[in-house]
């Protein structure tokens, strides 16, 4: 296989003028205009200058670098320089709470951070803003032996036991990934447009970004854009997108603004597709993969068109090899259910320092002498015509929104908190297709303070959207917590609704719709109700089809409670015309999908 580095020094020299990034500035930019656009040249320029400055400070194969930007097109320049500086990367999203990244940057030991404000600072490790030029003229070259096995990034996942765990993915992974997504035709043999959608915590976005070095366009999508499913479609028009990567959640909020559209091939991963939702697509005639694959198997490795009969996984990419094992690692028939396992070179190094994992998660495989298999802990079966269905999970890990959770990280985290005395978290599902978080603690304690106060330690995606307080966990016999024996979690505090039938009655309305909760009032906040970023699209989306009005998704994330909502819809339609726009905070951004 071909490094990527290899193959973006073809593409450079081959089509200088292209256009690589593509970043739009948002509406609330200070003065700024149109996109920010690097041609395959300016690129080059670019990355060579800040993988010489990470080369000045000593950086090179084997050291981690941590990297602490906003979606701009610096983001791709620094991960790029990291590569060629021959680093792996360690992305540090900035909507993280300050805990987790300190963490982050001490579990994966950085030799170097690239921060354009200097955050997560750390003793003695050097910091570079993304645009350092090292002294001098000269240009680095690409990493000399640069081995397949070199890393490439650590990505940290929710750990079970309340610890995230860094995956560590080797260069020839990534490159036999790309390999692969173009011997199945995944991806088109003409450069394309891409929509790179995901955050770049999440291994999805290493799919969307590393094909600059195909010679494919990226386009940045913006925090600020992600956050409005109308905005989204905008650029997916304007710069003619061809592929975009995303959840089935975020389908649900993108097939209205797309409606009559032309849409994007669909890259769709990250949790199951629904049944309605496969439906919808192959019936639709809509261009659409769905994707499945851990991180520690470098982002997917099984495949399949949405077409057909109904949603099932698909084959194996190129090069991966596929068991359905029982307990004793003996291959099961078909119809049977087993665990899934994958073996081939996607397969992650392990992680970072926790070698036991490592041992218990990757494991000999039986197939291959000297090779080894990841054990996945997703249960599978071949149904009716051979075809791979999911069938659920061996542990507590579930995907929410796109969004790999481990229960226990979630409950060690609330048992963390002062006052709790023990902690339990289960999904519940409101609504069909809406499952959530539920918490439940015991201690002298309220949800509200327990909500606030996990906000600033955990990533707004692991925190429960509802929180009961008991005075006791059920047991079973052995003394394990019974989270079948949970109650139903606790509804909000039953009060008079909020408003009188006007425009303060139906924005309460739609909260309670959208939200499965009764006796709303001005001063409930939108989370501490069980809200989170999907349902407040929702929220907006409701409240413009019936008042008419432009409203934007940071309107509600920013409002301190229900009346201060309510006061920037009355605002909005006194004026009919667009709500004036805050600038994007950290808690919006938190609450992105």
């Amino acid at each position: 296989m071909t490094d990527l580095l290899d193959r973006l020094r073809a593409t450079v020299a081959a089509h200088p003028e292209r256009t690589a990034v593509l970043a739009p500035a948002g509406k609330a930019g200070a003065g700024k205009a149109g996109a920010d656009r690097l041609d395959f040249a300016e690129l080059d320029r670019r990355t060579a200058a800040l993988a010489r400055a990470l080369r000045e400070r000593g950086i090179g194969r084997g050291d981690r670098v941590g990297v602490h930007l906003a979606r701009t097109a610096d983001l791709p320049v620094a991960l790029l320089a990291v590569w060629r500086a021959g680093a792996a990367y360690v992305p540090l999203d900035p909507a993280y709470p300050a805990e987790r990244l300190a963490f982050m940057a001490a579990d994966a030991r950085l030799a170097a951070l690239i921060s354009a404000d200097g955050l997560p600072a750390a003793e003695g490790v050097p910091v570079l803003r993304p645009d350092a030029a090292a002294e001098g003229t000269e240009l680095p070259e690409l990493p000399v032996g640069a081995h397949p096995l070199d890393p490439a990034y650590v990505i940290y996942t929710s750990g079970s036991t309340g610890r995230p765990k860094g995956v560590e993915v080797p260069r020839g992974a990534v490159a036999a990934l790309v390999e692969a997504l173009e011997a199945t035709g995944a991806y088109r043999a003409e450069p394309g447009v891409v929509g790179w959608n995901a955050s770049v915590s999440f291994d999805a976005s290493v799919q969307q970004w590393a094909r600059i070095c195909r010679g494919d366009t990226v386009l940045v999508i913006g925090d600020e854009h992600r956050a409005d499913p109308a905005e989204v479609a905008a650029l997916l028009a304007e710069h003619a997108v061809t592929d975009l990567d995303l959840t089935p959640s975020h389908w649900e909020l993108l097939r209205e603004p797309l409606a009559g559209a032309r849409v994007p091939r669909l890259f769709m991963g990250g949790e199951p597709v629904p049944e309605r939702t496969w439906r919808e697509l192959a019936d639709g005639g809509i261009d659409a993969l769905n994707l499945y694959g851990p991180t520690e198997c470098t982002v997917d490795a099984v495949t399949a068109p949405i077409s057909g009969p109904g949603p099932h996984l698909g084959e194996p990419l190129p090069g991966v090899r596929l068991h359905l094992l029982d307990e004793k690692l003996a291959p099961v028939p078909d119809g049977v259910v087993g665990e899934l396992y994958l073996a081939g070179p996607g397969l992650a190094h392990g992680y970072l320092g926790r070698a036991a994992l490592t041992a218990e998660r990757f494991v000999a495989d039986p197939a291959a002498t000297g090779e080894r298999m990841y054990r996945t802990g997703d249960q599978a079966r071949r149904g009716e015509g051979g075809r791979l269905e999911y069938a659920g999970r061996v542990d507590r890990q579930v995907k929410l929104r796109g969004y790999r959770i481990e229960l226990g990280e979630v409950e060690h985290a609330l048992a963390r908190l002062a006052g709790v005395q023990a902690a339990a978290v289960t999904v519940h599902e409101p609504a069909p297709g809406d499952r959530r978080l539920a918490g439940y603690v015991t201690g002298a304690v309220t949800a509200a303070e327990l909500t606030e106060r996990l906000r600033a330690t955990v990533p707004a995606h692991l925190v429960p959207s509802v929180i009961t307080v008991l005075d006791a966990l059920p047991l079973t016999p052995n003394g394990k917590v019974d989270l079948a024996a949970l109650p139903a979690p606790a509804a909000p505090e039953e009060g008079a609704p909020a408003g009188d039938g006007g425009l303060t009655g139906q924005v309460a309305e739609v909260w309670s719709t959208v939200l499965g909760v009764t006796g709303v009032r001005p001063t409930d906040d939108f989370f501490s109700l069980g809200g989170h970023s999907i349902a407040a699209l929702r929220v907006v989306h409701l409240l413009r089809r019936r008042l008419g009005i432009e409203l934007q998704l940071r309107h509600l994330l920013d409002s301190a409670d229900l009346a201060a909502f309510t006061a920037t819809v009355e605002r909005a339609v006194a004026a009919g015309t667009a709500a004036p726009r805050p600038a994007l905070t950290a808690r919006a951004r938190a609450a992105g999908a």
